[in-house]
């Protein structure tokens, strides 16, 4: 693997990356199965459940508004409406558990819409490490070793619920494993 390694699902075993000695996963002799059923408030009222995302893949990235990724807003949201009549969603779940989340939901929905013109799935601020992480990052934890090191981590569910594919804040979501990966998702 190269310096910049990603962690990727490979026949069944996760290989894991290590960034200057930081793990970002632990490694796994299985995969895990489906993800369970979970439901997420949504940042435009309501709420998101999986049962709403039935037979589409999935890419569920925690994002934060005062991050120097947040530039991947753009990328997300052009992946987003390149992929969606295929089946795609991009699902952004913002996070304060890195101090750069702006102060309330409302503040996040407009910083987004003015300056990145986002209308993907979007998430009220949530949790996504700790002991008070949303429930479906407590499972990406436990059952299937990873849990975001830093904003824009990036978690591929495929159409059958099962993860497909995680990559760290630096890869890119366009023109490279992760737009590969969709398409390999979008079309099993």
């Amino acid at each position: 693997m190269t310096a910049r390694s990603r962690i990727h699902l490979l026949g069944g075993i996760f290989a894991f990356a290590t960034f200057g000695g930081m793990t970002m996963s632990q490694a796994d002799t299985t995969a895990p199965g489906p993800v369970p059923a979970w439901n997420i408030e949504s940042i435009y009222g309501g709420a998101y459940a999986s049962s709403d995302f039935k037979g589409k893949a999935v890419l569920l990235v925690n994002t934060a508004s005062l991050c120097g990724y947040t530039p991947q807003y753009a990328a997300l949201q052009a992946l987003q409406d390149s992929y969606k009549d295929q089946g795609l969603v991009v699902l952004a779940v913002p996070s304060d558990d890195f101090n750069q989340e702006k102060a309330n939901n409302s503040e996040v929905k407009t910083f987004c819409e003015i300056n990145y013109g986002i209308t993907m799935p979007m998430a009220v601020i949530s949790h996504v490490k700790g002991p008070q992480a949303h429930p479906l990052y407590v499972w990406l934890r436990d059952a299937a070793g990873f849990e975001p090191q830093w904003n824009f981590n990036k978690v591929l569910i495929d159409k059958t619920g099962h993860v497909a594919g995680m990559w760290p804040s630096s890869d890119k979501p366009l023109g490279g494993a992760i737009e590969a990966a969709v398409v390999k998702a979008l079309a099993g």
